[in-house]
């Protein structure tokens, strides 16, 4: 039955790696966590005059690059100047050239989002009127391609890395030290050093264009690289590289001198290794949460220590897991069944700790029931969780199988407690035993008895004291005995069916933890559906606005601005209903660049129509709430391309003045 499930097995596996593949190559472009929350110009709209530039606001900080932002004429002709620059809080322009034409304009923007993600995207607005564009914004993505799929691939290997060599070595030195002298985990465990080092590796070559071009042949350039490694995720991609040199000594000292210590010295030294291995394994779950999603939005000073705890007790659970199936399918040393109790006991807490946090996290990327449907991040969530219900649910059996399994070695043990150790000996002594009238026992060089001996060969020796062939063959004999003794033994503990029911359980679970995994990858790419919901509604709101031309019969300015004090960026709006000629209905609002609004002493108005030489008409609205100001029965005496002047002051010494032109009338 042995022979049988191997090839099982092999193909289980291949087949779920087949499907995480297909997942993580459906999974398309990465969604980030910045969204385009609103613009100005806004999307769509016909303003009666071109702008002096164009300004973008995100939901929270990007990063940007010369060409972040491009303005495009119908054309397709660039008519940006200058760099993109920051305009306040989160809110990014660029500057156009004098006298554009009327017609439709394009603007494209790819930037890094603060959680490491590329967004990309364009709309279009028209001057004067709209018309015929040659550009098209439907192919606007960002981290898709080639270089998309490989960066994934990349991701995914470094989590399966981290996960084998953090719950790998922890299984090894709190569930079963004699795994250290084992050769499979310890081929396992330094597997998972390789394939995170490895993946590191080619992530840090990937990333500058992924967050750029997308092309391949950009993999190796030096600039790039160069640029990559003065951003949050170059510094922890290298940081992660140099605690993995770290965590390469614990391994050599776990799988080297650790499992030749004595009692006494090795519980020192696993002491040692203990608390060295936690520090890294932290510092190295670090590396993730300090540069992906846990480090911007609501809370990210709780948030990041609490996804390295969820980190660390997914590794230290899945990857025990697959410890725990290796010693059970590739180990000819049986695992004890205190060990296997041990590991279960630590993966339970290891699963309260993974609830607690993925509740917090959850609560933080979502922010309402609905979001769970009514978004691509909480309908992944719907599935890792049920993956995690179902992988409890297996492990329970486990549980039952491993309580059979500590009743079953006991009562074995009393009956024949010498054959659990059968192996060892005859691998140790080179002794062994053989019956038959023809058989006699001869001594090798060690002096130990060998079985199976021709009784004429005794201890022959040749010139010089060299051993005759006689010893040579007892010694083979020797090894043949031992080993049939070992497969022996391992058909006894195989036959076992409590044995052989906790391999297939823990099989079970080691094939639902890969697709786990595979969605938790896709997860930390795709956007959280509290920044989607709010890009939506913010989009909603956009779409809804009225255009600067006053032909929805309401006017609408929005306004960033900077006193230059401690606390002196945010947006004023500025509304004007009916935006026509004589009175009119005005209210100002002021918020902070995250949105809310924005406590300040005072605010004024000013308007002027320079082409009439008109004003400037001064208007002093009066505080309404935190943040609200309004006005009523403005006049404005004829129709025209006015001025809209807004000062604001933020403290008794900073105030500034900006302003924008709009047609009312």
């Amino acid at each position: 039955m042995t022979q049988t499930i191997a090839p099982r097995v092999r193909t289980l596996v291949l087949l779920l790696l087949a499907a995480c593949g297909l997942l993580l190559t459906t999974a398309g472009p990465a969604s980030a966590h910045a969204a385009l929350t609103g613009s100005d110009p806004q999307q769509g709209v016909v303003v009666d005059k071109a702008p002096d530039q164009v300004s973008l606001t995100f939901s929270e900080k990007v990063a940007l690059s010369d060409g972040s932002l491009r303005v495009l004429d119908p054309k397709g002709k660039a008519v940006q100047q200058g760099k993109p620059f920051e305009a306040g809080g989160t809110t990014y322009g660029v500057k156009l050239h004098s006298g554009l034409p009327d017609g439709t304009y394009t603007v494209t923007y790819q930037v890094v989002s603060a959680d490491s993600h590329p967004v990309a995207g364009a709309f279009t607005f028209s001057v004067g009127a709209p018309s015929v564009t040659s550009v098209s914004v439907s192919g606007e993505t960002a981290g898709g391609g080639v270089v998309g799929w490989l960066y994934g691939f990349g991701r995914y290997m470094s989590y399966a890395g981290f996960i084998v060599l953090v719950g790998g070595a922890a299984f090894v030195l709190g569930c079963w030290q004699r795994g250290a002298g084992v050769r499979p985990v310890q081929r396992l465990v330094v597997g998972g050093w390789l394939t995170l080092t490895s993946a590191t590796l080619l992530l840090l070559l990937l990333r500058g264009s992924y967050t750029g071009s997308g092309k391949v042949g950009d993999i190796f350039d030096l600039d790039l690289l160069g640029s990559v490694l003065q951003t949050k995720s170059g510094a922890a991609l290298v940081s992660r590289l140099l605690l993995l040199a770290a965590a390469a000594l614990f391994i050599s000292v776990l799988f080297g001198a650790y499992d030749k210590r004595e009692d006494e010295e090795k519980r020192d030294l696993t002491f040692g290794l203990a608390i060295g291995g936690t520090v890294v394994a932290a510092g190295l779950a670090a590396s993730w949460a300090m540069a992906e999603h846990a480090s911007v939005g609501l809370q990210a000073g709780l948030a990041m220590p609490v996804d390295v705890v969820h980190l660390l007790a997914v590794a230290t659970w899945l990857g025990g897991l697959t410890a725990l199936l290796v010693a059970l399918y590739r180990s000819d040393a049986p695992i004890e069944s205190a060990a296997v109790r041990r590991f279960s006991q630590v993966a339970f807490g290891s699963v309260v700790a993974l609830v607690a946090t993925g509740v917090y996290q959850s609560w933080r990327q979502l922010g309402s029931w609905s979001a769970f449907t009514e978004t691509r991040y909480g309908q992944l969530l719907l599935v890792k969780i049920g993956l995690v219900a179902l992988l409890v649910g297996v492990a329970y059996v486990s549980r039952r199988w491993t309580a059979q399994l500590a009743d079953t070695v006991v009562r074995q043990g009393k009956r024949a407690p010498r054959k659990e150790r059968v192996a060892a000996s005859a691998s140790g002594t080179g002794k062994a035993k053989k019956g038959g009238a023809d058989a006699g026992d001869a001594k090798d060089s060690g002096g130990a008895k060998v079985s199976g001996a021709p009784k004429d060969a005794g201890d022959a020796k040749g010139p010089g004291g060299a051993k005759g062939p006689g010893s040579q063959r007892a010694a083979q004999l020797a090894r043949q005995q031992a080993a049939m003794e070992t497969a022996r033994q391992k058909r006894t503990r195989d036959a076992d069916p409590n044995r052989f029911g906790l391999r297939r359980s823990v099989l079970a679970e080691a094939g639902i933890a890969i697709v786990l995994l595979a969605v938790t990858t896709v997860l930390t790419q795709t956007e959280p559906g509290r920044t989607e919901l709010d890009a939506k509604a913010a989009g909603a709101a956009s779409s809804s606005a009225p255009d600067a031309s006053g032909s929805s019969g309401a006017l609408t300015l929005d306004m960033s601005f900077d006193t230059g004090g401690t606390d002196g960026k945010g947006v004023v709006t500025v509304d004007f209903d009916p935006a026509r000629v004589g009175g009119n209905e005005m209210h100002v609002y002021v918020q902070r660049p995250n949105g809310r609004a924005f406590d300040i002493p005072e605010v004024k108005v000013a308007l002027t129509l320079e082409a009439k030489k008109i004003g400037p008409l001064a208007v002093t609205p009066d505080r309404i709430a935190t943040g609200h100001w309004s006005a009523s029965n403005v006049q404005i005496p004829m129709a025209g391309d006015w001025k809209v002047a807004v000062t604001v002051r933020t403290s008794d010494i900073d105030q500034t003045t900006v302003s924008k032109n709009a047609q009312i009338g």
